[in-house]
């Protein structure tokens, strides 16, 4: 089995969308990361959702995470929608990691072995021009590998 046969699609994000879009679309689509496209729809990064928590996240708190203790309650269960004026590419590092990729005819040991050493929950799959293709969550690739096993 290839790594375009188990791939879905999933929502992508641009660094123009706000990092609020950003974590309603982790939150929402019940994705364990995210793909950051450019205008082409080739992933410019791969984020996992701790990352986007992350981007989400006051530097001030990253910092000195004690200081959440002395905000007010409302405005700790709220404080991320404040984030709508804050664009992805705004956040993101000027050096964005490489992509985590698999290209489609990649073997399910190779997208295994990728996500292991990545610790990456998420992999764009892409096409042999770098275009994206869809995606394999640990959730897919784990439940593939499950259920191939099944019949021995």
């Amino acid at each position: 089995m290839q790594a375009r046969d188990i791939a879905v699609n999933v929502p992508t994000i641009t660094v123009r969308d706000s990092v609020a879009k950003a974590v309603q679309v982790l939150a929402l689509g019940r994705l364990p990361g995210l793909i950051v496209v450019d205008e082409g729809g080739a992933p410019l990064t791969v984020l996992p959702g701790s990352q986007v928590l992350r981007l989400a996240v006051p530097a001030a708190y990253l910092a000195e995470p004690a200081l959440a203790r002395t905000i007010d309650e409302g405005y700790a269960d709220t404080f991320w929608v404040e984030l709508r004026q804050v664009t992805v590419g705004d956040t993101l590092p000027l050096r964005l990691a490489k992509p985590t990729t698999v290209r489609g005819d990649a073997n399910l040991l190779e997208v295994a072995a990728l996500m292991a050493n990545a610790h990456m929950p998420i992999v764009a799959v892409v096409d042999e021009r770098g275009g994206l293709v869809g995606a394999i969550t640990l959730a897919v690739l784990l439940t593939t590998l499950a259920v191939a096993g099944i019949d021995e």
